[in-house]
């Protein structure tokens, strides 16, 4: 007997041997049982029991292929079974007649022959996605055999087929659906009601063409813009104001049920209108989803049956707007009661003449001549005008009107009154608030620099003075106690200066610790000056902060117009020169700018111009001076200093350019040069043989905070293929001071380089050792200003002891700067100091005489 083998098909469980083993099986089982008298009863028996089992078996699994097909060929949606190489290995009958393929022009192809568009690589995801346990979605376009595409949504999923792995991939055919939603899409655009939806965070995400109309959005406008809440006014069909938690889309979404019919007024506050809405709320859930996920808004513009009711009239007030009519002729005045409020006048006028009397007199002139020119040529009038209640409030009013449309003679104008006082109110103290410094209260920069020009351009006016005040040692306060602090002690010179000036002058905070005073001159020549000493005097009394007293005195320079400046910027400019001739002198004083001053302007004008061009010209060369080991004399690294020989002005030294440049911003131009050529020439001297391990390079604050230093720092050592330990930067103790994260991140990524970072001329400025501990620094400089009084002044020995012993404490390196004598290289090393650089060993050097040097060190000599 034999046994039919069962029909290709997915396996889903180990079972027998296939169609061919099953009746090879069967045969040889019918071969043995023919051979009589050769088996034994027991034998038989087992073999036709083995047989019967193996034939149902057989059976079963026809069966059970047989109902596979069925079921596969009863999907009404294409479904195919396809390799993991992306051949298809079988494909039921709604595939067929989607494809409109034959069988064998599919079975054994690629899935390219179903889908041709599909991307180089497309099977990459699906596996990822499988692999992984999920199912995997796309949306692409199949083929029929005619070449005709049609859209559909596939879901693969793992299947195992004949014992190896497959997927099974159906496809749901989108054209139906997609033609729906065209058709609702055009059903949306056609209506004539708005249709507004909006997500569940109320953003809008669609709206049709009626509701851009109704709303009065314009095509080039964002509709989420032009409907943002601040924009309108919405009240209930009683005129109160409703909150956003009230609107219908928020019930609508809150609750999950419709809001039907609900009457809204909107007001559109920038173009003063209100319009009336019917508006339905329907909320819409996502498939098996309990909450909406978004709403859609059905209105209807019902205005035209709201105008003349009491609704309407609720609704102007609370939009403080009120009507009138005036018919000409008669002079009759018509005011709404809204309107009747705002005028607040009892009884209520009723002629034009009567509304016009509670205006001030100006303001009558220029309502009656529009009212004029409306009735005259058909204009449209829109006033703001002043005016006074009955109870002698005042009060603004925004008044707008036109001939009515229907009278041909212009005999009748109708419009509104709405009452802005509130917004002019409001106005006025945003001018206020626009022109005030927000610390002290006094004037700001703006609002003092646009009074001296208006000054200035006025001819009775224009001899004045400006006085120009600094507050010494303000940093001190600001430093030590903190901003918090340092804006209470502002806000209390600006008022010890307003009570020493008095009327006689308008004073303004200029900037920072800064604060300008503008005084007429033309009565009292002498003004300016009395009150520089008015301000000198009030600040001689110390300021008491956190239980602290602190003496804070003020440097003043003074500037007279015409003789020292016709325009603003040139007399405040005056002015700063002349203070800073003051600190110069030693603070606490007043200068007056002199013809000698302007003479250091134009040289410090005409050193900046040179300034600005240095780099362009070539004009900066760097020395390099050795920092050596104060024992053995033996160079371990060479700081580079910058040197400046103008081809005009001659050689020029540092400290005549660098607090210029530090000043002018030019440091960090010039600071980036000194980096690179620094770098430039380490890199030089190591492929010429001289190895030189380190080079230190002098960081301005400025250069800090005005770039990307670590970004500059890693650009110049790859340039050169340098290490980051081949290079030291220095910086001054102000970026002690500054707290700030960017400061911390900037050293660490320098430290993350390699870089050294060490803190330049320690204990000179305001050393902030709380700051100190928590940057990653390597060391510290000690400044030749100490270096110099060793070992004979006690209190620069003091000073020095402790920098050592701050470094100690810390683990950081020192070097002493300044080393000129032996006396002074013995104290250093009996203070425990080991590294040292100054006279003593060499000055700047140029780079070939530093490679002399350090050759002559390397020799075994120090470097003397």
């Amino acid at each position: 007997m034999t046994s039919k083998a069962p029909a290709a098909g997915p396996s889903t469980s180990a079972g027998p041997a296939d169609g061919a083993d099953a009746a090879a099986t069967l045969a040889a089982i019918d071969h043995a049982l023919a051979r009589d008298g050769e088996l034994s009863e027991d034998t038989r028996a087992l073999l036709q029991q083995a047989r019967q089992a193996l034939h149902d078996s057989c059976a079963e699994a026809d069966a059970e292929r047989q109902r596979y097909r069925d079921l596969f060929d009863a999907l009404p949606d294409p479904v195919s079974i396809i390799a993991y190489d992306g051949t298809v290995l079988d494909l039921n009958r709604s595939g067929l007649e989607s494809y409109r393929r034959p069988r064998e022009e599919l079975i054994g192809q690629p899935i390219e022959t179903i889908n041709p568009e599909l991307p180089q690589d497309h099977m990459v995801p699906v596996l990822e996605t499988l692999n992984r346990g999920g199912s995997y979605m796309v949306e692409v376009t199949n083929m029929r055999s005619d070449g005709t595409r049609f859209p559909v949504e596939v879901h693969t999923g793992p299947l195992l087929y004949d014992g190896r792995k497959a997927m099974v991939a159906v496809a749901r055919d989108l054209s139906s659906r997609l033609t729906g939603q065209l058709r609702y899409r055009e059903l949306m655009e056609a209506m004539d009601r708005g249709i507004l939806i909006q997500d569940a965070d109320l953003q809008i995400v669609y709206t049709n063409v009626a509701a851009m109309k109704i709303l009065g959005v314009g095509e080039d406008e964002s509709v989420n813009d032009a409907l943002r809440e601040d924009n309108w006014m919405v009240v209930d069909d009683r005129g109160r104001q409703l909150s956003p938690d009230m609107y219908p889309s928020h019930r609508a979404l809150k609750t999950g049920r419709i809001c039907e019919s609900t009457v809204l007024g909107l007001y559109h506050r920038a173009r003063q209108q209100l319009m009336w809405l019917s508006v339905t709320a329907v909320p819409q859930f996502p498939p098996d989803g309990d909450k909406p996920h978004q709403v859609l808004s059905l209105f209807s513009d019902i205005t035209t049956l709201k105008r003349d009711s009491t609704l309407f009239d609720r609704a102007q007030a609370m939009a403080h707007i009120g009507g009138w009519e005036w018919e000409v002729g008669p002079d009759r005045l018509y005011l709404t009661d809204e309107a009747q409020r705002i005028l607040g006048h009892r009884p209520a006028p009723t002629t034009i003449e009567g509304m016009l009397a509670c205006l001030r007199t100006q303001d009558r002139e220029r309502l009656r001549a529009a009212l004029g020119q409306a009735i005259s040529f058909g204009r449209k009038l829109e006033l703001e005008v002043q005016g006074h209640r009955a109870d002698g409030r005042g009060f603004w009013l925004r008044v707008i009107g036109e001939a009515d449309a229907a009278d041909p003679l212009n005999s009748r104008l109708t419009g509104t009154l709405q009452d802005i006082t509130e917004r002019k109110h409001d106005e006025e103290t945003l001018r206020v608030q626009a022109r005030s410094d927000p610390l002290t209260g006094l004037l700001n920069r703006d609002a003092v620099l646009a009074e001296l020009e208006s000054r200035l351009d006025d001819p009775l006016r224009d001899t004045l003075a400006v006085l120009y005040v600094d507050l010494d040692r303000f940093k001190v306060v600001n430093d030590v106690l903190g901003h918090a602090a340092g804006d209470r002690l502002l806000a209390s010179a600006g008022r010890r200066i307003q009570r020493a000036i008095g009327s006689e002058g308008l004073i303004a905070r200029f900037g920072g610790d800064e604060f300008l005073i503008i005084c007429d001159t033309g009565s009292d020549p002498s003004r300016p000056e009395r009150l520089a000493d008015a301000i000198l005097e009030i600040f001689g009394d110390s300021f008491r902060l956190d239980g602290e007293e602190f003496s804070i005195t003020a440097s003043i320079g003074i500037a007279q117009a015409p003789l020292d400046g016709v325009r603003s910027q040139q007399l405040i400019q005056s002015a700063d020169v002349a203070m800073y001739d003051s600190k110069r002198r030693g603070r606490n004083g007043w200068q007056a700018f002199t013809p000698e001053l302007a003479e250091q302007q134009l040289h410090r004008l005409q050193l900046e111009t040179h300034l600005r061009r240095a780099v362009n010209n070539e004009e900066f060369h760097l020395v390099y001076q050795p920092q050596v080991d104060l024992t053995t004399g033996a160079m371990v690294a060479a700081e580079a200093l910058i040197r400046w020989r103008n081809h005009s002005l001659g050689e020029i030294r540092p400290d005549k350019f660098i607090d210029h440049a530090e000043t002018t911003g030019d440091i960090v131009g010039i600071g980036d040069w000194v980096l690179q050529e620094a770098c430039r020439q380490l890199r030089e001297w190591q492929e010429g043989g001289l190895a030189v391990p380190r080079v230190a390079v002098n960081v301005s604050y400025r250069q800090f905070l005005g770039e990307d230093l670590a970004s500059s720092v890693s650009s110049a050592l790859a340039e050169y293929g340098l290490p980051g330990n081949a290079l030291e930067l220095e910086f001054t103790e102000r970026v002690l001071i500054e707290d700030a994260p960017d400061t911390l991140r900037t050293f660490a990524a320098l430290r993350e380089m390699g870089v050294m970072l060490t803190i330049d001329d320690f204990g000179e400025g305001y050393s902030a050792l709380n700051y100190l501990r928590r940057l990653p620094i390597h060391g510290l400089k000690l400044s030749q200003l100490f270096v110099q009084g060793v070992p004979g002044n006690q209190s620069d020995v003091a000073v020095c002891q402790a920098v050592a012993g701050i470094a100690r404490s810390l683990g950081l390196t020192l070097v002493a700067e300044g080393v000129e004598t032996e006396e002074h290289r013995e104290f250093l090393l009996q203070l425990g100091v080991s590294i040292g650089q100054g006279f003593l060993f060499a000055p700047g050097l140029m780079p070939d005489e530093l490679r002399l040097v350090y050759r002559t060190a390397a020799m075994g000599g120090p470097v003397r």
